[in-house]
């Protein structure tokens, strides 16, 4: 009697089925992951550069806001300069103005004072004032003539520290004579104290 096995072939099948299928499903999956990544990767890409580009735009606005505004701080600064040096200015003039029409009798009072205590034979040729004193230059026939117009100017009451600064030999015309110079402070006039106030009369009953 002949047996005839139905079952393994089919089996076999079976299995070939499954295993053929298995392949290609894995076959399938493989380059689909990939892409995947890949596309993931693209538009990580394309964020990171959109991101970038973003950041880099408002830097440069950023960047163009603060070069207007340190332009428009140096134009104040320049604005703010000038008229720092014209208030300068102007605060020397009103100094200049207040100083002269304080010592605007000195002069007249300071030459009358230099020219009343020349000894014979000496005579002044310049005369300068500053902050420091006065410097006086002249001429005389001799140093024993220059010493006493020292000692007459130490004896006035505005002039003070009298000291001989040169004294150079000269010749013209046939004569010789001294060229000195002189330099002195100069005693300021006191500036007038305001006068105290006259209290108003009161009367009798503590009224005023």
């Amino acid at each position: 009697m002949i047996r005839i096995n139905l079952l393994k072939p089919e089996t076999k099948d079976i299995r070939e089925t499954i295993v053929t299928g298995i392949s290609e499903d894995k076959g399938k999956k493989g380059p689909n992951l990939g892409n995947l990544i890949f596309l993931l990767l693209v538009i990580g890409l394309g964020l990171f550069y959109f991101f970038q580009q973003k950041a880099f735009d408002r830097e440069n606005t950023l960047l163009a806001e603060a070069r207007q505004e340190k332009s428009q701080l140096q134009y104040v600064e320049a604005k703010l300069d000038e008229q720092r040096k014209a208030r300068e200015s102007l605060d020397l003039k009103i100094t200049l103005i207040e100083s002269l029409n304080a010592q605007r009798d000195l002069a007249p009072r300071l030459m009358d004072e230099l020219s009343r205590r020349l000894p014979d034979w000496v005579w002044l040729s310049e005369v300068t004032y500053d902050d420091k004193g006065i410097q006086i230059k002249g001429r005389a026939l001799s140093n024993n003539l220059i010493s006493d117009y020292i000692d007459s100017l130490e004896a006035s009451p505005q002039v003070m520290n009298v000291n001989l600064v040169s004294s150079t030999q000269r010749a013209g015309q046939g004569d010789q004579f001294l060229e000195f110079t002189l330099r002195a402070v100069i005693e300021k006039k006191p500036e007038p104290v305001p006068a105290p106030a006259k209290a108003e009369p009161v009367d009798k009953k503590g009224e005023k």
